[in-house]
């Protein structure tokens, strides 16, 4: 199932160059009409950590002003899942989901965290990571485990878990397909995705757009976030990834939301804007 990451760079590299990075995203997409919903453009909340600290709501204000629609909440900066719901309403953007550490999720801290997702308005329940002593074929079949049972608290309460990929989960380990393990032994009624596009390419995964037809309505949200040519993190458009040809399988993945992401853009209203903008006007 998983090329290698050379593979699929390749493939997304020589993709790119046909459509022609760089030009406007409607003429090199040529014929294409499909479009995202711009209530489906977001921000994960990540990329703007270092304004957000010091002027949350202000933050949000521009994001606001640029067109976002919704926010993934990582971090809360010191203010309680309340008075963000109130800086929210208060700029018209909406939480979709927020990021709880795995060790909550399986732990006495789940129950507060379906209800913070609650009054954040959010619906997904998203886990950002594992620890490094599970990265291990037996260790991620009891994630499984754990996430069937978390998964199936927050369908009690009217959520959904997800878990959010980095690189090393597209590793393969003692012949197996770490992310595989996640995908077959969790109940797809009980736990879903949230795709990073930047890991699953570098850490060698198979196309996403392969994952959304083999794993159908299992990626109800996406980290839309680009590739410099050097492997560096880019804003979306500008580096090499195909979006396009990503995309053109979103809706079998049950994709609903785009989510923005830099981990480390140099002026992160720019590079929202940036990015913001080639979705906006992207056709696949």
């Amino acid at each position: 199932m998983y090329r290698t990451r050379r593979s699929f760079l390749g493939t997304a590299v020589g993709a790119a160059a046909a459509a022609g990075l760089g030009t406007t995203p409607a003429t090199a997409a040529g014929s294409r009409r499909r479009r995202i919903p711009p209530s489906g453009i977001g921000m994960h909340l990540y990329t703007m950590r270092t304004p957000l600290a010091t002027d949350f709501r202000g933050t949000l204000e521009r994001l606001a002003g640029i067109g976002y629609a919704t926010v993934g909440v990582s971090g809360r900066h010191g203010h309680s899942a309340a008075d963000i719901r109130r800086m929210l309403d208060g700029t018209g953007l909406r939480a979709v989901l927020e990021h709880v550490g795995y060790d909550i999720v399986k732990g006495a801290g789940l129950p507060q965290a379906l209800e913070d997702i609650h009054t954040l308005g959010g619906k997904w329940i998203v886990v950002p990571s594992l620890p490094g002593s599970l990265h291990s074929p037996a260790g991620y079949r009891e994630v499984a485990r754990e996430f069937n049972r978390a998964g199936l608290a927050a369908r009690e309460s009217g959520l959904k878990l997800l878990y959010h990929n980095h690189g090393t989960d597209h590793q393969v380990v003692d012949g197996v397909a770490l992310y595989d393990v996640l995908l077959a032994e969790t109940d797809p009624e009980l736990v879903g995705f949230e795709l990073d596009l930047y890991w699953a390419a570098k850490g060698g995964s198979s196309a996403p757009g392969e994952l959304f037809v083999q794993h159908r309505h299992r990626f109800p949200a996406l980290h839309v976030k680009d590739m410099a040519p050097n492997g560096d993190f880019a804003d979306v458009g500008s580096g090499m990834l195909d979006f396009p040809v990503m995309f053109d399988t979103a809706r079998r993945g049950g994709v609903k939301q785009w989510l923005v992401e830099h981990d480390s853009p140099a002026d992160p209203f720019a590079s929202a804007l940036a990015s913001y903008t080639y979705l906006s006007r992207l056709r696949y």
